[in-house]
C-alpha cells in the first residue's frame, strides 16, 4: 500500500513571503498543520472577514475548524508569548481547546535567553546581526550544547531546579558581556513566563513524532509549515545574517520526525519582488524611489517588530538555488498586485562579482555582487479582483511565463491581495 505523504509550505526568500495566508488558504484540503521549526520571530499574518491576524508560534491552520495544529519538535517556545498569542486569539471567538498539541521534544525560551539575545547583539555593534532579540539563537545554542529545558520538563517534579540550574549557567555568560541595557523588567517577566509554563499545561504534550508518522499511517491529510525563509537557513542562507534552525524542505524531517520518503508536495512561496529584514546581503536591493514605491505600497514593515523592510527587485539567481534546494513541485506567486504601476519590473538574472559573471548563488551571498538585470514592461493596470488566470494582463503573464521557464516549476497559486478570498488557483 502507498504511504500517504504529507505537503510542505515554506518561503523561498527571506521569509515575510505571506506563508500563513497560504496555509490558511490551502489549509481546507488538510486534516492536520504541523510547525516543523523556527520561535516567536516569524510573523505570519492571516486576513479575512475583514480582520488580521498576526500568528508567532501557533500553525497557520488555527482558524479553520476541523484542523488540528501541531507544534513541532524544532519549534523554540517562549510560554509568555505563546500564550498571550493563544488569549487574542480566543478573544476573536476562536476555541482553541483540543485544535492545538505541542511536541514534549520543543525547547523552551527562558527569560535569560532574550537576555543573552539582547546582550550578544549590543556587543557586536556594527557588526550585529539583525537579531528580533526575542532569544531564539541562544536558545537553539543551548539545545545544540545538550543543555536546553524542553516542553516535555514542565512535566517533571524538578522542572524548577533544572530552570534554577540553566539560568545560573545563563547569568554566568552574562557577566560576560559588556554592560547593555536590558529591554525589559526582568523579574516581572519571569513571573509571567511561570505563569504562561502553568497555563501551557492545559494543551496535550505529545510525542509528536510517533504522533504525526501515525496520523499518517491512518490517511490523515498533512500539512507542514515553515517559518523565515530558505535564504535564512542556517546551513543554506546567507550565513552568519540567517536564522538559527533548517528553514529548507529537509527541515521537515527533523523538525517533525519523519522520513525524506514522506514528504509529498512541496509548495515554495515568493513575492514577485524581494524583502529582507536585518542585516546581511541583498544584492537587488533598491535606495531609490522604486525601493520606497514598493515598501510603501507593499505596507513592508516587519509582522514581529515592525521594523521597515529592504526592498529590491526579484532575484531569479537566488530564486532557482531556493527551488532547487528544497525540491520544490509548487511555486506561489504573491503580491504582484504591488507592482501593477510600474513602467518597468526588472529581474536580476545574474551577478557581476569582479571580472566574472555568475548565475548560481555564491557563498557568501552575493555580499559583493552587482545585479545583471532583464527588464519587462509593467502591466499598467489593477490585478486585484481578478479571479483566473486568464484575465491576467499579457504583460503579467509573460512574467509568470519566464519565472516558470528558469525555475522549470509551475506557478500554481498567484495572490493579489492580503485577504485569504484574493487568491488564484492555477
Amino acid at each position: 500500500m502507498e504511504q500517504k505523504k504529507l505537503d510542505v509550505v515554506l518561503g523561498l526568500q527571506w521569509g515575510d513571503e505571506g506563508k500563513g495566508k497560504i496555509v490558511d488558504v490551502l489549509t481546507p484540503s488538510y486534516k492536520m498543520v504541523a510547525r516543523f521549526q523556527g520561535g516567536p520571530n516569524a510573523g505570519h499574518s492571516l486576513v479575512f472577514g475583514g480582520d488580521s491576524f498576526v500568528l508567532h508560534t501557533v500553525p497557520s491552520g488555527i482558524f479553520r475548524d476541523g484542523t488540528l495544529n501541531v507544534i513541532g519538535n524544532n519549534v523554540v517556545i517562549d510560554p509568555v508569548i505563546l500564550m498571550d498569542e493563544i488569549a487574542k486569539i480566543e478573544k476573536r471567538g476562536v476555541n482553541i481547546d483540543g485544535r492545538l498539541v505541542i511536541s514534549k521534544r520543543a525547547h523552551l525560551i527562558m527569560p535569560t535567553h532574550v537576555a543573552l539575545d539582547a546582550a550578544s547583539e549590543s556587543a557586536m555593534g556594527k557588526t550585529k546581526i539583525g537579531s528580533t532579540l526575542k532569544g531564539i539563537g541562544p536558545t537553539y545554542a543551548d539545545k545544540t550544547g545538550r543543555y536546553g529545558l524542553r516542553v516535555g520538563d514542565i512535566l517533571q517534579d524538578n522542572f524548577k531546579a533544572l530552570y534554577e540550574e540553566r539560568k545560573q549557567r545563563h547569568q554566568m555568560l552574562l557577566g560576560q558581556y559588556p554592560p547593555f541595557e536590558l529591554p525589559f523588567n526582568f523579574d516581572e517577566y519571569e513571573k509571567k513566563w511561570f505563569e504562561a509554563v502553568v497555563q501551557m499545561k492545559r494543551f496535550r504534550f505529545i510525542d509528536s513524532e510517533v504522533y504525526v508518522n501515525k496520523a499518517l499511517d491512518n490517511g490523515t491529510p498533512i500539512l507542514a509549515e515553515g517559518a523565515q525563509g530558505s535564504l535564512l537557513d542556517i546551513d543554506f542562507g546567507t550565513y552568519p545574517y540567517v536564522t538559527s534552525s533548517n528553514t529548507l524542505s529537509a527541515g521537515v524531517c527533523t523538525g517533525l520526525g519523519i522520513a525524506p520518503s514522506r514528504i509529498g508536495k512541496v509548495y515554495g512561496i515568493f513575492k514577485a519582488y524581494c524583502t529582507r529584514v536585518g542585516n546581511g546581503p541583498f544584492p537587488t536591493e533598491l535606495f531609490d524611489a522604486d525601493g520606497d514605491r514598493l515598501r510603501e505600497i507593499g505596507h513592508e514593515y516587519g509582522a514581529t517588530t515592525g521594523r521597515p523592510r529592504r526592498t529590491g527587485w526579484l532575484d531569479m539567481v537566488a530564486l532557482k538555488y531556493a527551488v532547487m534546494m528544497n525540491g520544490v513541485t509548487d511555486l506561489i506567486m504573491m503580491k504582484a498586485d504591488v507592482m501593477d504601476s510600474f513602467d518597468t519590473v526588472k529581474v536580476a538574472v545574474a551577478y557581476k562579482v569582479g571580472k566574472y559573471t555568475v548565475d548560481c548563488f555564491p557563498y557568501d551571498g552575493g555580499k559583493d555582487a552587482t545585479p545583471i538585470y532583464k527588464e519587462f514592461p509593467g502591466w499598467k493596470t489593477s490585478l486585484s479582483g481578478l479571479t483566473r488566470y486568464e484575465d491576467f494582463p499579457e504583460a503579467f503573464r509573460r512574467y509568470i511565463d519566464f519565472i516558470e521557464a528558469e525555475t522549470h516549476c509551475k506557478v500554481s497559486i498567484v495572490s493579489l491581495g492580503p485577504d485569504r478570498d484574493a487568491t488564484v488557483m492555477r
